[in-house]
C-alpha cells in the first residue's frame, strides 16, 4: 500500500491527495447541503409542490455526485501535477475555475434530465438548470473552502 502512496505522490508531482474515504466525505456532505440549501428556494421560485422540486433535486444530486467524485479526483491530480499544490491550499483564482468548470460540466448532464422530468421545452429548462447551476456555483465555492478549512490534507493523507 505504501508503494501505491508513493506511486502516486511521485506521479502527481509529490502532492498528497484525498483519500477516497475523504472524498467520500466531501462529496455526500456536498449533495446533502446542496439539498437542503437548494430545494426551498428551488421549490418556491418553480411553483412546483417541495416533494416534486426534492425528487428532481434528488436526482439531480445523484448525478452531482458521482460527477463530483469523478471532476474533483481529475481536478485534483491535474492541479498536483501542473502547479504542485494540494487542493486544500488552492487560490481563490483556482477555485473560481474549479468551481465553474464543475457547474458546466454538470450543465451538460443534467439539462435532458430536468426536460424528462418537468416537460419544459429545452429554453426553460436551460433557463431553470442555469439557475441552478449559479446557485451552486456559488454553494460550490463556499462548501469547497470551508472544506479544505475543516479538514485539510495531511502529509499521510495520500489516495
Amino acid at each position: 500500500m505504501e508503494e501505491r502512496n508513493q506511486t502516486f505522490r511521485a506521479k502527481d508531482g509529490g502532492v498528497a491527495l484525498r483519500t477516497w474515504r475523504d472524498r467520500l466525505r466531501q462529496v455526500l456532505a456536498f449533495e446533502a447541503g446542496g439539498l437542503v440549501l437548494i430545494t426551498p428556494p428551488f421549490s418556491w421560485a418553480s411553483g412546483a409542490p417541495v416533494l416534486d422540486s426534492l425528487g428532481l433535486l434528488a436526482l439531480l444530486a445523484l448525478i452531482a455526485a458521482l460527477w463530483n467524485a469523478l471532476y474533483n479526483t481529475v481536478f485534483d491530480r491535474l492541479e498536483a501535477r501542473l502547479a504542485g499544490r494540494r487542493a486544500d491550499l488552492r487560490p481563490p483564482s483556482w477555485r473560481i475555475v474549479h468551481a465553474l468548470g464543475f457547474e458546466g460540466g454538470l450543465l451538460f448532464l443534467t439539462l435532458p434530465v430536468i426536460v424528462a422530468w418537468t416537460g419544459l421545452g429545452w429554453l426553460e429548462a436551460l433557463v431553470a438548470d442555469l439557475g441552478l447551476a449559479l446557485a451552486y456555483t456559488v454553494y460550490a465555492y463556499v462548501f469547497n473552502w470551508c472544506y479544505d478549512r475543516l479538514f485539510p490534507i495531511g502529509p499521510d493523507q495520500g489516495e
